[in-house]
């Protein structure tokens, strides 16, 4: 399997295929492909994984494309400004937040995963639910805005906006942390938790919070 990035505001993946290669994607990731590729729309892995994929943000119903010819080409693109991160899942698993999946070889899987503690679940931004990358292959996450990666050592804390924490490794623990002071509760501007990572292991950072783009918008939108 070969791929390639596009350039752009929001980027779109390209692949291209040997006979018999296969990509998965979530219901209606496609943006274009050539002729010679096979589509078939299942559950993966059974109903309960399914399940599991949409309460993570996936569609119940994954699609995989087979192709039939050496060199078929399909596109899978992004839905919001940002980056495409490619990753070699056969190096590690790979934790990550709800929505983050794009596409994958089909060798790769896609699970849901519980948060450690309670707490960080309830109030940790991302939703009690996240997303586990496993197997062996090549996945594509979509990042929001731009990417940027830290390598924590033993020990080492880092802390972040919840809405800004992308991916880590599965070595990396993670959890809830209140903010201090009911002041800078109030007009610190950075709300009642923040994430704590504590290491070892690499952190994905996004630099575009969703949630907080979303809310702007809200704004700037006529009242009716």
């Amino acid at each position: 399997m070969q791929y390639r990035i596009t350039d752009g505001i929001v980027q779109a993946v390209e692949v291209v295929l040997d006979q018999g290669e296969a990509m998965c994607t979530q219901s209606g990731g496609m943006a274009w492909m050539s002729d010679g590729l096979d589509l078939e729309s299942n559950v993966k892995g059974g109903f309960a994984k399914g399940l599991g994929r949409m309460f993570s943000g996936e569609s119940l119903f994954m699609a995989t494309y087979t192709a039939r010819r050496p060199g078929a080409t399909i596109a899978f693109g992004a839905t919001v400004p940002g980056v495409i991160m490619p990753i070699d899942i056969s190096q590690g698993g790979l934790i990550c937040q709800k929505g983050a999946f794009l596409c994958a070889e089909a060798s790769v899987e896609l699970k849901i995963v519980f948060t450690k503690k309670i707490s960080a679940g309830f109030f940790g931004g991302e939703g009690f639910i996240l997303q586990e990358l496993a197997g062996r292959g090549m996945a594509f996450l979509e990042v929001d805005g731009g990417l940027v990666v830290k390598e924590l050592r033993p020990g080492e804390v880092l802390k972040v906006d919840t809405g800004n924490v992308f991916a880590f490794d599965k070595t990396v623990s993670y959890e809830i942390e209140t903010v201090k002071g009911i002041k800078n509760v109030l007009f610190g501007g950075e709300g009642l938790f923040l994430t704590k990572l504590t290491g070892p292991g690499r952190v994905y950072l996004q630099t575009m919070n969703m949630a907080e783009f979303s809310g702007e918008i809200a704004k700037r939108l006529p009242a009716k």
